[in-house]
């Protein structure tokens, strides 16, 4: 707090940027961990609330005669325009922010003070949830050929996932040589094993001049070496910010905005770390070899293509806890320097890169491709990548495990895992289905790339423009159907339970009475007289069961609908509303971000048949 000058202006404007709507009118306010803008419509009183940690960079414009303008880009693609009245309120705001949004200590990120009011036995068990030690045995780990090992248990010694060799250009490593050849025995299956270099060959070549490099093919024996070109972090850096650049613009041409989208070389970006992915889950999957992949130091492109490769190769993977699963051992175990990359705290800004928004997107685009084959839907990955930045969890800190043992992450935060997990409902993919053939063993992808379309994802860069039309995907209408299709199967079923209820007392009732009246009368006997009660054969206990009846029957039929009446009007609970009497709700009016029930199985399509789920459109 002591860094906030002044805690709260009037009359601030938020602008739309995208639409001509007129800008809200309200109340800015700065606390210890968000920005909040309150408009002052007494009608709505809507809330726009951004963490600290989330702001990317933040720029003072030149003051107009309607006020002082005040421009803040977010790390998860927000972009929040503010008119403030006064220049010197707006001095104070901006040299508040900058100092906010740069915090010099681990111990000022909002997860050091995020409460979510759970006790400590609930914090453990959040962080138990994902179990490394677990995976190794579901993965065959240790075996007759790979065992466990803590050696480095006090970190002691640097393990990297092989950064590159320092070779030079006559440098030995008979150690590094041995190892290689020990990776290639411990698969009796290959009689090779595949070294991948996941960077351009020519930037192998310049550090290879400064005594690095890349292994020599003459001092390994049965080895086949393969460069795949995924460009550095300073690259992907500039490329990623002349893709927003783009996106910024406020009415664009498509040919403007497809022109500076291939300028930006975002896309082939992708494409290449998918590449690399397809080629080691090939060799894997097709060829049987063993594979060795590195980079320059071993934690941004190789977690990448590695990830990629698992998730093409494991149906594991694909799912709601094996995402999760895969993050934690290829991202956060193995050493992502998440503190370098995502500005944790103040530090150097060359270091920043999208690493994992990359290999988030690359995910995306598999989904794309494999509508069927995910558990998880988009709003899975947006908000992961959004907490990536956010600081709230503890799941992202720090540049090492070592880091995060010694600042007591598991003691002093709360897992990002367990809040998903506990929300799960909110992230499954609609059109999933555990037995589809996408869900086989591995993905294969097409291998001429005019059948692989690379699809720029909207819903990830302009989730926030609200003026961009249309705002609902495929996928969320998907899930409000089902979702009104479970409420309306639910309600069904507690109202033939009632039902059951209802004629089981009338039965008994009638024939306690029918015995009183005629005694001598057999069980089952027939009367002309439509006021009496049916046999028992007619209240079967299911409503989809009753049998059809004549005209003559109607006394009978009304009794039953006006015992329907009654029950609807005097159980609330029971009731069916009037968004559901008059078939789907009006689904245009539903957030994307909202939460909804667990989606149940679709019946009324064909399992077998992709084309079915495109026909409620």
């Amino acid at each position: 707090m002591e860094h906030i000058r002044t805690p709260k202006v009037e009359n601030v404007r938020l602008v739309d940027r995208v639409s001509c709507k007129k800008a809200a009118l309200g109340t800015l306010y700065l606390t210890a961990t968000h920005v909040i803008f309150v408009e002052n419509s007494p009608d709505t009183r809507k809330e726009t609330w951004i963490l600290h940690s989330q702001i990317s960079t933040i720029e003072k414009q030149a003051t107009t005669a309607t006020g002082c303008p005040l421009l803040i880009r977010c790390k998860n693609f927000q972009i929040v325009q503010l008119v403030i009245p006064q220049e010197r309120d707006c001095h104070d705001v901006y040299i508040s922010l900058m100092r906010l949004a740069r915090p010099v200590k681990y111990e000022e990120l909002y997860c050091f003070s995020f409460n979510p009011k759970l006790d400590k036995e609930e914090r453990e068990q959040g962080w138990l949830l994902i179990d490394l030690s677990e995976e190794y045995k579901r993965m065959g780990l240790p075996d007759n050929y790979w065992q466990l090992s803590d050696v480095n248990r006090d970190y002691r010694a640097s393990i990297c996932r092989s950064s590159q060799p320092l070779s030079g250009f006559s440098a030995r490593c008979l150690e590094d040589e041995q190892m290689l050849q020990a990776i290639r025995k411990a698969n009796p299956g290959s009689d090779f094993i595949y070294v991948v270099d996941t960077r351009p060959k020519l930037n192998a070549m310049a550090n290879r001049a400064a005594g690095k490099g890349y292994e020599n093919e003459d001092n390994y024996s049965n080895i086949k070496f393969q460069f795949i070109g995924i460009e550095n972090i300073h690259v992907m850096r500039n490329s990623l910010q002349k893709m927003l650049e783009v996106c910024e613009l406020k009415s664009p041409s498509m040919s403007d905005f497809l022109w500076g989208l291939e300028n930006s070389g975002w896309l082939r970006h992708i494409k290449a770390i998918m590449d690399a992915g397809i080629f080691i889950a090939k060799a894997v999957s097709e060829e049987g070899a063993s594979v060795l992949v590195h980079c320059s130091d071993g934690w941004d492109r190789t977690a990448q293509v590695c990830s990629v490769a698992s998730l093409l190769l494991d149906p594991y993977y694909r799912t709601v806890k094996g995402f999760m699963v895969l993050i934690e051992k290829d991202w956060i175990a193995f050493g992502h320097k998440f503190n370098h990359r995502y500005g944790n705290l103040d530090g150097d800004p060359k270091e920043i890169s999208p690493v994992i928004d990359q290999f988030i997107e690359c995910v995306w685009q598999l989904t794309e491709q494999f509508p069927c084959a995910f558990e998880f839907n988009e709003r899975f990955l947006i908000h992961i990548q959004h907490h990536v930045y956010s600081c709230q969890f503890g799941n992202f800190l720090c540049n090492s495990q070592k880091e995060r043992r010694e600042l007591r992450i598991q003691e002093r935060t709360y897992s990002l895992w367990s809040h998903l997990w506990k929300n799960r409902a909110d992230y499954l993919n609609p059109l999933f289905r555990a037995n589809h053939s996408q869900m086989q063993g591995s993905l294969h992808l097409p291998t001429a790339p005019c059948n692989f379309t690379y699809k720029f994802w909207s819903g990830m860069y302009n989730r926030f423009e609200k003026g961009l039309q249309p705002r609902q995907s495929v996928t969320d209408y998907l899930m409000a159907v089902k979702e009104e299709s479970q409420q309306l199967e639910e309600e069904l079923e507690a109202l033939q339970g009632r039902l059951e209820k209802i004629q089981e007392v009338h039965f008994n009732g009638t024939k306690v009475k029918g015995k009183q009246s005629e005694p001598s009368k057999p069980s089952g006997f027939s009367t002309s007289d439509n006021s009496t009660a049916n046999t028992p054969q007619d209240y079967s206990g299911n409503m989809k069961s009753f049998p059809s009846r004549s005209p003559s029957q109607g006394d009978e039929d009304s009794a039953l609908i006006l015992t329907q009446d009654n029950l609807k009007s005097s159980d609330p609970d029971l009731s069916v509303n009037s968004d559901q009497e008059s078939g789907v709700e009006d689904l245009s009016c539903r957030s994307p971000s909202g939460g909804e029930h667990a989606p149940s199985e679709d019946s009324g399509k064909d399992r077998d048949s992709d084309e079915a789920v495109f026909l409620t459109a």
